[in-house]
């Protein structure tokens, strides 16, 4: 058995030692393992190709550069195989902008100049690294201004009935040019966070509004265009009103048939049930996590081994609750934790120092990679009990027939533990805020 271990309070990062399975007689301290018993499979796991990752990576060396890469995309790092991709400008990049040259109803002047000169760069970099086909979703904060109730990118408003075909036409052209640019987008979410009004690029729908939007003009847009295998997602905001959401936009059958998945953030808590309820409900939709992050101005930015454990906690929940993909927020940030054109700064798992110009990896992004990279795309969850609620386990069998157990351990103390699969077992010890992975054939 390989056990890996990320443990801050001993300098352990993805430490990895070995030990033997035995028949076991204890019962006390027992986590149990049933491969005969699955659930969902995971397709990967990735983060956001911002316009603020794209303009730190920019400014790297090419040493640094290779780092980033390397680290998030390669084989000693965190195996990431998919990316999320923003349609135009989000809150992290330098400001508002579009496709477009000014209010071009008709969509003539569509381009993606702006994408080419640092975005583009780095999904090719990443891609290039990866050396596989990989995955991308994109998702769109806010569409031109003039297409908006309010005429402005910023503060929510609404999508004008009378721009919704123009605006599912623009997502065509969108998903045709990076595909020209050699990036093939094969997940697309309706709409950023459509329940907030922000200060920064956002835009609301309400149920109605979204269902209408998918069923009588994004889906057969797409479907028009040759598109119809790219999959819709909708929500792509919190999980505590996701049940109810979900099954008012799927309340007609019209809207139905053009959604495969559901995607959600985490900003509200964990509502980890909300994820079950869906699934039960609508079990073939894919259930995506699209966006999650440290934020500055709710938690202190010094305080790296609970980051660490928000992300854990969360990927570890939500995994057991049943998503098939995860997706983290930006890839690269600087140490002031943008660029964000409004100031709604964050952290990242790799932050750029200005004034070194080097790369620091987070605890964040070892704790990510306890998950990532050894829980491999066709992964299959399988089924765990364990003996206390100090500990949070999940369990998965690879491609290759490989179990894949992760342990955490937020609580202030050492656990121990018996890993248990068929009479047989093997002792550890879960160190106080520490994470282990365990595989074994």
């Amino acid at each position: 058995m390989k056990i890996i271990t990320t443990d801050y309070g001993k300098g352990k990062f993805w430490e990895e030692t070995q030990a033997e399975r035995k028949t076991t007689e204890d019962c006390m301290h027992v986590v149990n393992v049933y491969p005969h018993l699955t659930d969902q499979v995971v397709q990967g796991f990735g983060g956001a190709f911002t316009e603020a990752s794209a303009h730190n990576y920019a400014k790297l060396s090419e040493e640094e550069k290779k780092k980033v890469i390397d680290g998030y995309f390669g084989e000693e790092g965190l195996h990431y195989n998919m990316g999320r991709i923003t349609i135009h400008s989000c809150d992290f990049g330098l400001g508002n902008y579009t496709y477009l040259d000014g209010e071009d109803e008709s969509l003539e002047s569509f381009s993606l100049e702006h994408d080419r000169k640092e975005i583009l760069p780095m999904i090719h970099a990443a891609m290039e690294k990866f050396g596989k086909p990989m995955e991308f979703l994109a998702s769109p904060w806010s569409p031109p201004a003039f297409m908006k109730s309010n005429g402005e990118m910023n503060h929510g408003g609404v999508l004008e009935k009378e721009f919704y075909q123009s605006w599912a036409d623009y997502f065509v052209k969108f998903l045709k040019g990076y595909e020209e640019e050699g990036v093939r987008i094969n997940r697309i979410t309706v709409q950023n966070e459509p329940e907030a009004v922000q200060t920064w690029d956002s835009c609301t729908y309400t149920v109605q509004q979204e269902a209408e939007f998918v069923k009588d003009y994004l889906g057969p847009t797409l479907e028009k265009a040759g598109l119809s295998d790219w999959k819709i997602y909708i929500w792509d905001h919190n999980k505590d009103v996701l049940v109810d959401r979900v099954e008012g936009t799927l309340a007609q059958e019209e809207t139905k048939k053009y959604v495969q998945g559901v995607a959600m953030h985490w900003y509200t808590g964990d509502h980890f049930e909300a994820l079950e309820l869906v699934r039960k409900e609508f079990p073939q939709l894919d259930l995506f996590f699209t966006e999650g992050c440290v934020e500055y101005s709710r938690f202190s930015e010094d305080d790296h081994v609970m980051q660490a454990e928000m992300y854990a906690h969360d990927i570890l929940g939500n995994l057991n609750a049943g998503i098939s993909g995860y997706l983290d927020w930006n890839l690269l940030l600087d140490d002031l934790g943008g660029p964000n054109h409004v100031g709604n700064f964050c952290a990242a798992p790799m932050m750029y120092k200005k004034g070194t110009k080097e790369v620091e990896k987070r605890l964040t992004y070892y704790y990510i990679g306890q998950f990532s990279r050894y829980i491999k795309p066709g992964s299959v969850r399988i089924g765990t009990t364990k003996y206390t609620d100090k500990l949070e386990v999940t369990g998965f069998l690879t491609p290759e027939k490989e179990r894949v157990i992760v342990l955490l351990n937020k609580s202030g103390e050492d656990v121990e533990v018996t890993l248990r699969e068929n009479g047989e077992g093997c002792g550890l010890t879960i160190g106080a805020h520490s994470i282990v992975t365990v595989c074994y054939q």
